[in-house]
């Protein structure tokens, strides 16, 4: 999938309504080769996310619904809403437990070689589940002509998971990854930069950038859905931060990511924890 690191946002994409970008969304889903499925209609307080598209050409499998109770987007992705409580719910699992990373999360079979969890979803899916509880994007970090950081509503993410005891144990994300220089737990948090989406020019197809593999990035990328709101080099030889050895799970291990809307005391003007 064409996935240009470097390119530049348009504003088109965040110019749209909150239920026209759903629309938006889910049809370039439609039309991508790797689409797992489309989401069904939510109720109308939920933000709708749109009519069901087609099922593609030859469809993923079905994945067991997992959480019966909230609101899933698609049968063949791991994403749900819990209109109740605003959170958006993603299927992971652990693919790196220790070394340098660029992303924190990434869609399965993309930058798996350089993300903590890769989700049983689509980026675009995630996104459009975040505007549905409410979350409107801001805009990706820019380099031209100078650096500007990442903007929008702060995201709290929390991970849950199984230990080998069969225990339920929650911590947030932040705690899964180690600043290299100071040898802590990341202190800033994550924002709705919102990414953007690419024209090929070869024949007009629209691609929702995040999904070459950006969805959750400790590394800044304008083609982020969530950046952090700090400076953060992408260059191999100096990365930021790793995967903390000893608190992520092992590889493999399957994990969900509670997304929400970060409370307004937990959300400073430098969006970083307290």
């Amino acid at each position: 999938m064409p996935h240009p690191s470097a390119a530049r946002t348009t504003p088109r994409f965040r110019a749209l309504t909150t239920a026209a970008r759903l629309v938006v969304l889910l049809a370039v889903a439609e039309t991508l080769p790797c689409d797992r499925g489309a989401a069904r209609p939510a109720q109308a307080d939920e933000a709708a996310v749109a009519e069901r598209a087609p099922e593609p050409a030859t469809p993923e499998p079905l994945r067991p619904d997992r959480h019966p109770e909230l609101k899933r987007l698609s049968t063949t992705e791991d994403v749900w809403i819990d209109a109740a409580k605003k959170h958006v719910v993603v299927g992971a699992r652990v693919v790196l437990d220790k070394g340098p990373i660029e992303v924190f999360a990434c869609p399965e079979r993309s930058k798996e070689h350089e993300a903590v969890v890769a989700t049983h979803s689509t980026a675009r899916l995630v996104h459009a589940a975040l505007l549905a509880i409410g979350l409107e994007p801001g805009k990706p970090v820019s380099f031209d002509p100078v650096y500007a950081a990442a903007e929008g509503p702060v995201v709290k993410i929390t991970m849950r998971w199984k230990d080998d005891t069969g225990k339920v144990r929650e911590s947030p994300a932040q705690d899964w990854i180690r600043d290299t220089t100071t040898k802590k737990p990341l202190e800033a948090d994550w924002v709705f930069a919102g990414s953007s989406f690419w024209r090929d020019p070869s024949d007009g197809t629209d691609y929702y950038q995040a999904d070459g593999g950006d969805l959750i990035c400790v590394s800044n990328f304008p083609t982020a859905t969530l950046d952090l709101p700090i400076e953060s080099s992408q260059s191999n030889d100096a990365l930021m931060f790793e995967a903390f050895p000893g608190h992520v799970p092992p590889n493999g291990t399957e994990v969900e990511m509670i997304l929400s809307a970060a409370p307004q005391a937990d959300a400073p003007a430098d969006s970083r924890r307290n």
